[in-house]
Order: structure tokens, then C-alpha cells, then sequence
């Protein structure tokens, strides 16, 4: 039997999602003791979409593969029991074996969360990116135009990014502020490694006036990350939702979930 769950983390304390060989803090590892906990037998689970050392996530989707039976309220209550506070299951569903949580996913969202101001966060140290210098949310939301629609992102992807295309539909990419907030809302048929937070680098270069709103163009029409900016930090940076067609009649919580 597949059964997928909806998994919402704070990543400021662990190495990303994926198990590494090093004996370090995983968000993966976590779920797969609690889930075997209540299994009462070891379970591999897959994911979405990978995750960053400090990336958070409302709403992550992962699938294990079991022959044990259990109720809706013991995988998810049972789960979060054995979790700890800062990881959750939301959520839990038998799918047919033909999803994936990774293969069958046709969008994804994520929102990157800016504190703009001139002093250093404190209580959100670890769940903002922090720019002390102002900046002006329209120069970004002009940048952010040119970036819409399909394109080759190659100056928007980490130097080591294994995707096989740069190629990616960029289908929202809304710029907003509430207070001293800004935030970036994206959604694609998929990203590449450090896509988001390169383009939220190269948007706080424009918003601060270091650089004009069509440098965002320039930038992506060059196909050559050097040319890019510095990639922003990871603890602003939240996957809030996966999408997959209907037929598999997931739930969605992202909007209920999203802590901003």
C-alpha cells in the first residue's frame, strides 16, 4: 500500500531534508523513525522536492510504501507523537501506486519571507532573511516581470545543480510588503537548486538601487550564473505547497498552514 502525508517543518535545526552519511539532523530522519515507530517496521519515505540546510516547509508532500495497516488518527497522531515539535504530519492519504510524491508532482510554491529593516532580527533570526538596508518592493515587482513564463534559468541554479534542463515555467512570481516585511510568492512547474534564492538575491539588489529592475533580464538571458549575485539565505525561504492533478484527490493546506 502507498499512503502520502502533508509534513510541515521548521529547518533552522537540521542539515536539510535529505539523510546524509554523516551522523548529522535530517528532516527525512525524523520522519522515518517516527513513521517506523508506528509501523513497528523500518519505512523509506520520499519527498517532493528536497529541501536546504535552514528551508522550512507548510506544506512538504513525502509517500512511503508498506504492507502494515493502520488508521488515519495512528499515522498522523501516532506519527507526531514520536516527532519532534518542530515537524509535523498534517495530514495522510492511500494513493494508488502509481503517484509519486516527486514524479507526480505538476507545481510547486514557495515564499521567501525578507525582514527590512536596519537592525538584526533577534526572536526571528533563523526564520527571515534579514536586509538592513531599505528597499522598494516596486523596483522588485518590475524586476520580477521579466522572469515569468518559460525560460533557461541557468544564471538562476547553483553551480552544482544536477537538473538534467534549466528549462522551467515560472508561473507567479507576486512581490508584496506587509510592514517591514516583503515577501516573494513563486510558483513553477518545478525549480532548480538555489533558483529561489538566487532570484530573491538579484530582486534585494534592485530593491536596494544597487541595480535597475531589467537586470533581472540581462541576468537571465546571459545563462551564466557568475553573472547572477549573491544566492540569499535559506532561513527565509518556505516550501508552502505541491501540486498534483486530481485524480489522486489530495488535500491541500497550504493556505491554512502558511505561518506569514
Amino acid at each position: 500500500m502507498r499512503i502520502a502525508f502533508g509534513v510541515e517543518y521548521d529547518g533552522s535545526r537540521y542539515c536539510g531534508w535529505q539523510l546524509q552519511k554523516q551522523k548529522v539532523p535530517t528532516v527525512q530522519g525524523a520522519v522515518e523513525t517516527a513513521l517506523s515507530k508506528v509501523a513497528d517496521t523500518p519505512v523509506r519515505v520520499h519527498c517532493a522536492g528536497r529541501t536546504d540546510t535552514g528551508v522550512h516547509a507548510t506544506e512538504q508532500v513525502i509517500h512511503i510504501d508498506t504492507e502494515v495497516e493502520r488508521e488515519e488518527r495512528a499515522w498522523v497522531f501516532g506519527g507526531n507523537a514520536n516527532l519532534p515539535k518542530d515537524v509535523a504530519i498534517l495530514w495522510m492519504k492511500a494513493v494508488p501506486d502509481d503517484f509519486h510524491a516527486r514524479f507526480s508532482a505538476v507545481r510547486r510554491s514557495y515564499r521567501y519571507v525578507i525582514f527590512n529593516r536596519a537592525v538584526r532580527p533577534t526572536f526571528l533570526q533563523h526564520r527571515v532573511s534579514w536586509a538592513c538596508r531599505p528597499l522598494d518592493e516596486s523596483r522588485m515587482a518590475e524586476g520580477a516581470r521579466h522572469l515569468l513564463g518559460e525560460h533557461d534559468f541557468s544564471s538562476y541554479r547553483a553551480v552544482a545543480c544536477q537538473a538534467k534542463s534549466p528549462v522551467r515555467t515560472l508561473h507567479r512570481l507576486d512581490v508584496s510588503r506587509q510592514g517591514r516585511f516583503i515577501f516573494l510568492d513563486l510558483e513553477a512547474n518545478g525549480f532548480l537548486h538555489h533558483m529561489v534564492r538566487n532570484i530573491a538575491g538579484v530582486l534585494m539588489a534592485i530593491g536596494s538601487g544597487g541595480q535597475e529592475p531589467g537586470w533581472t533580464k540581462e541576468v537571465l538571458e546571459a545563462r551564466d550564473r557568475t553573472l547572477g549575485g549573491v544566492t540569499a539565505p535559506p532561513h527565509g525561504l518556505y516550501l508552502t505547497g505541491v501540486g498534483y492533478p486530481e485524480r489522486f484527490g489530495l488535500p491541500s493546506l497550504s493556505q491554512e498552514s502558511v505561518v506569514w
